[in-house]
């Protein structure tokens, strides 16, 4: 063959190869949200979405997936205007009704519950009465006992809410009598008493859950990637176990996916 020839020859293998080589990239949301994503505007990678998104891009080439740090009140504007292409560990319910999307069901649960301080006359019943007692939540999180009205007027007004951004915060609020109860994310507090061993003989653990969360990945309706492409990917990721090894840890449940 002529070195004319295969330089062709070369140069045709090269352009057909393209299409199948080169990723389409996907830019993931990422609003701290412990411990899913932790500070992502620092730089961390740390969180469980980090750790899903290296699983994703390990387990196929036809998608590269990248993470584009948000926050929990921007995330609407964000994905509206196209900044990224898909928010991951969400739930419809949020403040989405009427931003267009594809919902993924992630067949992924975890819990809101509520925390007080251990005292020997507290019991479960504490709980069952929020009136009259001093709430730390966080800012931007639609919670159930309040119909998922995230507004900090109608949080503070009705329920004598101290807003944060921080799960530590409040914790540490109640641990210190200055709020009576804290709604953290059962994953997180599991991880916060891993961090924090001596802190768990001092908090009360409610029985009650104030939700379920049930999440969900909701993509752009132009997004490189379809909800049908997105659903294969994490069920590959469910068939080899990775799913499972990523979550478990955080008490955060595989269940089956369900119609929303």
């Amino acid at each position: 063959m002529g070195i004319a020839s295969r330089v062709l020859l070369a140069a045709l293998i090269a352009v057909f190869a393209l299409p199948a080589t080169a990723a389409q990239l996907v830019r993931i949301g990422a609003a701290h949200f412990p411990p899913y994503t932790i500070r992502p505007e620092t730089g961390a990678d740390t969180g469980l979405l980090p750790q899903l998104v290296e699983a994703l891009n390990r387990s196929q080439s036809d998608y590269q997936f990248v993470l584009v740090p948000t926050s929990i009140p921007r995330r609407f504007n964000d994905f509206k205007q196209g900044r990224v292409d898909m928010a991951i560990f969400e739930n419809p319910d949020w403040g989405w009704k009427d931003v267009p999307h594809t919902a993924v069901d992630m067949g992924l649960e975890d819990a809101e519950i509520f925390v007080a301080q251990r005292q020997p006359d507290r019991q479960q019943d504490y709980f069952s009465d929020l009136r009259g007692k001093r709430l730390a939540l966080f800012s931007g999180y639609h919670y159930a006992f309040a119909e998922f009205n995230a507004d900090p007027k109608f949080l503070t007004g009705q329920y004598n809410a101290t807003l944060t951004y921080s799960h530590d915060s409040n914790l540490l609020m109640v641990l210190r009598g200055r709020a009576d109860i804290a709604l953290v994310t059962r994953s997180y507090l599991i991880d916060y008493v891993l961090r924090n061993p001596d802190v768990d003989p001092q908090l009360l653990i409610s029985e009650r859950i104030d939700q379920i969360y049930h999440h969900y990945a909701l993509i752009r309706p132009q997004a490189p990637i379809s909800g049908e492409a997105f659903n294969r990917l994490l069920q590959k990721l469910r068939d080899d176990g990775q799913m499972l090894a990523i979550f478990q840890p955080y008490q955060i449940q595989l269940v089956p996916a369900h119609d929303h």
